[in-house]
């Protein structure tokens, strides 16, 4: 193992946005109403928790893409006095789910999971057990100050009196306008007259405003006991798909022991399996630490073979072994450990490409779904101490992509997530929880936070949060920096690589075996908070979504100060 690396100058990475620094809060999510329903419950004297689940119910209105009350995730929680809580709200199969109960679509290519006709991937069969109505309103009991009416009525605002709908929600309308044709719920918000909304239209979604009201008054009971479950299990009844009220009444969320890794001296916290990503992330920084990657140089073919190769052995043993530990063994002291580092470290060319399979395997290999920049993720904190950094999902662009009838809500797709084939280590079983390639992380330095942060992008999450922690500790990068650098993914097939690297790091990739595709962007838009030293907090977003860093500064009068011009007067 290296030591923590020596002090260098940052590369010169080019910027689009600009970080924002304050006192008092930070709220960063990847929409600026959603930011701004956050910096508003601080600014009424809620703390993080008040903000970050403010910000999930504002984005289920202007983000619906990508999250919602029916959808799932994690939310990894710090506390003042240096806790770490970590809050499962996976979805998880209906009780009618099983390994065989989808056909494996024998045309679908290499890593897909399809299933044939897509009954895995759209509609009422593709959709789990909602945990994210549950684990919001028991974040929000556990922790917060404010009461649930507070912290929703930003969300029941948007929905009710409308929102612009920004380029990127335009953008992906437009590309699921097929599926979103089909259901008339859907269509009528989205793609009125039969065309997808254009930027700048005025969203209304006046359902979705009542659905909000009615868990208001009855909480997460709405869902899991109330007239809104009845609404899903009913219209899932009437096309013949799997879940039910019964399912719903079973849903608990779960408190998980966090993961912790180490890297160069800092310590990298995180959500444990089902959610694979602090995992892997700990596994490729623990291999990682043998090379000096930071007298490589950033962008490098010499750093980017190696990182490429990380990449590909963490998705091997991830295909091998990370699912839901209550039904498949996960072996996470093997992979952090650092004699397995070293192993599968010597079995890296550093001048040629090459195929690894996994190192570990209780069960036969499964792929992972390649589901796109999809999902959403934030991070919040406060002056007092408080960390909030969750990543949640419907899972794919609009989940299942389709509404409730008369509740305005999506459903998650996230039986997309297991593999459609039997005696796999994801296949599917009932009440089986999601695996998940989140990477919500708090990064500490002498048990103090440091950064924390995470982001959207399916199967492109942990292997970006895993690039961002480089870019931070070897690379010297700043918070903004590090989180807009160009980034590259892969799983063992083509390199997908983003604009910012140079050609000749390419065309030396390529020399060394690498199939390499030039791609837009590597996941979705990564949205961390720094903590400095005089104990002000630095937020960042990326260009790859609209994420927006708002802060919280100022504060009150100072105590026993007046203004009293007829006493000066005298």
């Amino acid at each position: 193992m290296t030591a923590a690396p020596r002090a260098h100058r940052a590369p010169p990475v080019p910027t689009e946005k600009t970080p924002v620094r304050a006192a008092r809060g930070m709220v960063v999510t990847n929409h600026p109403l959603a930011s701004a329903a956050g910096a508003e419950m601080l600014a009424s004297g809620g703390n993080a928790v008040d903000a970050a689940v403010a910000a999930l119910f504002a984005l289920s209105v202007v983000e619906p893409m990508m999250v919602g009350p029916l959808g799932g995730g994690f939310a990894h929680l710090r506390r003042p006095d240096g806790v770490h809580e970590v809050l499962e709200g996976q979805g998880r199969c209906p009780a009618g789910v099983g390994p065989t109960t989808f056909e494996p679509d024998p045309a679908a290519p290499p890593g897909a999971l399809d299933a044939v006709g897509r009954r895995n991937a759209v509609g009422r069969s593709s959709v789990a057990v909602p945990g994210n109505l549950a684990a919001w309103c028991e974040l929000l009991a556990r922790h917060g100050r404010l009461p649930l009416a507070d912290v929703v009525e930003p969300a029941i605002r948007h929905a009710a009196r409308g929102f612009a709908a920004t380029p990127y929600l335009a953008e992906c309308v437009s590309d699921c306008a097929a599926d979103l044709a089909r259901d008339p719920e859907i269509a009528r918000i989205l793609m009125p007259g039969g065309v997808p909304i254009a930027a700048g239209a005025h969203v209304v979604n006046g359902a979705l405003a009542d659905s909000l009201r009615t868990i208001v008054r009855e909480g997460p009971a709405a869902l899991y006991s109330g007239a809104i479950g009845r609404a899903l299990a009913d219209d899932m009844a009437r096309h013949d798909a799997w879940l039910s009220t019964d399912d719903l009444a079973r849903y608990r969320t779960s408190m998980l022991e966090p993961l912790r890794a180490r890297y160069r001296g800092f310590e990298i916290v995180g959500p444990p399996p089902p959610c694979s990503g602090p995992l892997h992330v700990g596994q490729m920084l623990a291999l990682l630490e043998g090379f000096d990657l930071a007298s490589m140089g950033f962008g490098s073919a010499d750093a980017s073979h190696l990182l490429a190769e990380a990449l590909k052995i963490a998705f091997a043993d991830r295909a091998a072994a990370t699912a839901d530990p209550e039904h498949v063994p996960v072996p996470v002291a093997r992979l952090l450990s650092r004699d397995y580092a070293a192993l599968r470290r010597a079995g890296i060319d550093p001048a040629r490409a090459r195929a690894h399979a996994a190192g570990v395997s209780p069960a036969e290999a499964t792929p992972a779904p390649d589901d796109g920049a999809h999902t959403t993720h934030l991070t919040v904190a406060d002056g007092d101490g408080w960390i909030v950094s969750a990543t949640q999902t419907i899972n794919s662009l609009f989940g299942a992509r389709y509404m409730v009838p008369g509740t305005g809500l999506i459903p998650n797709n996230y039986l997309y997530v297991f593999d459609p084939r039997p005696g796999r280590a994801n296949s599917l079983a009932p009440g089986k929880r999601v695996t998940s390639s989140m990477a919500p992380l708090i990064v500490l330095r002498d048990g103090a936070p440091r950064w924390a942060l995470g982001l959207p992008g399916g199967l492109r999450i942990f292997p970006s949060a895993m690039q961002a922690l480089v870019n931070l500790v070897d690379h010297g990068m700043s918070l903004q920096q590090a989180v807009e650098a160009p980034r590259l993914w892969t799983q063992g097939y083509q390199l997908e690589m983003e604009p910012g690297f140079a050609d000749a790091t390419v065309d030396a990739l390529r020399a060394r075996g690498h199939d390499v595709l030039r791609v837009p962007n590597v996941g979705g838009g990564l949205c961390a908070v720094g903590f400095e030293p005089d104990g002000t907090l630095e937020g960042a977003a990326c260009w790859r979504a609209d994420g927006t860093p708002v802060g919280v500064g100022g504060g009150l009068a100072r105590a026993g100060v007046r203004f009293l011009p007829e006493a000066r007067r005298a």
